[in-house]
């Protein structure tokens, strides 16, 4: 009987898009999306999304939704809208019209803490975050640590004299029409409208407005005693393979033991880059929100995730190998090889957490996994933007295998993860961007979603596929390349396995 899972992604992002049909590729399941959604800081038509979600809905399973979709239209629309509280709460409305139509659905939403990056760059903010986007940051750090009692680098006064006041009341605004959003969320718990809600905090920080906005929502969590039903952590472009790793596991009466393999205990108290939470408690988080079970013992587990952070703290990936103890002495990636083989020959289901750097995979891993030819051996793998974005990437892989076993299209999605996460990531998007000034484009924007860039980056990983995943035997390829923003974050890509 196959199972409809209708998805409202949080943006037309590949990540966010494309990934959960890839992985959930299967003969019993249809994951069904928009034809469209937005374009960055365009958002997605509203009307058409409101048609596709009552029109698909009435016949379906599941629905894993994007608040910030419904809301907004999309993730960075949501940081940049104009919209009033009043008639934002208007449009939560669909979902009590869905939930009338089809009683029996079940219902996963999230809806994303808005994040304030400590850096000046209006790429995904307002227009003036490209001048004052760090003093904004600071400031909210500042007023955080004196609410706490705690002194901050630079007083107040002084951040705040820093930022013209029409920019400070634009964004503040925002901020506390967007947190009364998260709040409204909650009521749609208490009124059983949806099943289960996430609030993932994107790229966070032990303090600032994002922080100051978490401790708020988490204390009417714990007000409406909603802890078990309302998860929040660090996370945001992977919770939508979390939550449909979650709803197969629940429709299929399955919850799978996970067991977590840490290549240095001491990662379990680290707070990754970008995030304001220590690992362990992260993971935990991110194991319960798939759908599955924390267990202690390796013997009791159907999945074993193997976690390969730091001692300390993290760096970002373009510029491994660290030369900290952290890294070279503390993590014993021989053990952690011996460990996988074990696992495997025993039946267990591996996949790695690659989440020793920021944004990128770690090459030392990677080669480690070629030279003991378990590149495609393991379940799963995944070493891209946060910590988080990883984690939860990395458990969905061990979901699919464990219902589904090795597929195709898994393999397909496994291999485009070694060339995504460390080929692209780690290593060509450094190089290929030292190289956009004699194109006279920039990191923000090659042009076109498919041109020169494209074409030059999609050779380098060609070179990256023969060099380092040499144990393949060339039977991985790749067989179309894009920019999908224009812009060298992120790309699209597709790969083909030949088993």
């Amino acid at each position: 009987m196959m199972t409809k899972i209708v998805l409202l992604p949080l943006d037309e992002r590949p990540c966010n898009f494309l990934f959960p049909g890839k992985l959930y590729s299967h003969d019993d399941i249809e994951i069904v999306t928009p034809n469209r959604l937005g374009d960055k800081k365009i958002p997605a038509d509203l009307e058409e999304i409101d048609e596709f979600l009552i029109k698909e809905c009435k016949n379906a399973t599941g629905l894993v939704i994007s608040l910030d979709m419904l809301l907004y239209g999309g993730l960075v629309p949501s940081r940049i809208h104009l919209e009033s509280e009043a008639k934002l709460k208007e449009r939560l409305r669909v979902l009590m019209d869905i939930r009338k139509a089809n009683p029996r659905l079940t219902i996963y939403a999230f809806n994303v803490i808005m994040r304030c990056p400590a850096y000046s760059s209006s790429d995904e903010e307002p227009d003036y975050y490209e001048n004052y986007g760090k003093e904004i940051h600071d400031l909210g750090a500042a007023l955080h640590k004196s609410s706490l009692g705690l002194e901050s680098d630079t007083p107040v006064c002084e951040l705040t004299d820093k930022i013209p006041k029409e920019y400070l009341d634009d964004y503040t605004s925002r901020r506390k029409v967007n947190k009364a959003l998260n709040l409204a969320s909650l009521d749609l718990i208490s009124e059983r409208i949806i099943d289960a809600l996430v609030i993932p905090q994107d790229d966070s920080c032990r303090f600032g407005f994002a922080a100051i906005d978490q401790g708020e929502i988490r204390k009417a969590v714990a007000e409406k005693s909603l802890e078990d039903t309302v998860l929040m952590y660090p996370g945001a472009d992977e919770v939508e393979l979390t939550l449909i790793s979650r709803m197969i596991n629940v429709l299929k009466n399955k919850k799978p033991k996970v067991y977590i393999k840490y290549v240095t205990d001491a990662a379990k108290s680290i707070i990754p880059l970008y995030e304001g939470n220590m690992l362990s408690g992260t993971l935990k988080y991110h194991i319960l929100s798939a759908g599955c079970q924390l267990t202690d013992t390796y013997e009791m587990a159907d999945i074993i995730l193997v976690v390969t952070a730091p001692a300390g703290n993290m760096e970002e990936a373009a510029y491994q190998p660290s030369t900290k103890p952290e890294y070279y002495a503390e993590r014993n990636l021989a053990e952690m090889v011996d460990f996988i083989k074990e696992r495997l020959d025993e039946g267990k289901i591996v996949t790695i957490a690659d989440n020793a750097y920021a944004n990128g995979g770690d090459l030392q891993v990677l080669r480690l996994l070629n030279a003991n030819n378990l590149l495609m051996k393991v379940d799963g793998y995944a070493g891209w933007n946060t910590s988080a974005n990883t984690i939860g990437t990395a458990i969905a892989e061990a979901v699919d295998a464990y219902h589904y076993k090795i597929t195709k299209a898994h393999l397909d999605f496994l291999g485009q993860r070694y060339i995504e996460d460390i080929g692209y990531c780690s290593l060509v998007r450094t190089k290929v961007t030292s190289e956009l000034d004699k194109y006279s484009m920039n990191y923000f924007d090659v042009k076109e979603k498919e041109g020169v860039i494209s074409r030059i980056v999609k050779e380098r990983l060609n070179e990256f596929i023969s060099k380092e995943l040499s144990s393949l035997g060339g039977k991985l390829k790749i067989s179309s390349l894009t920019h999908p923003w224009k812009r060298m974050f992120e790309i699209d890509v597709e790969v083909d396995f030949h088993s």
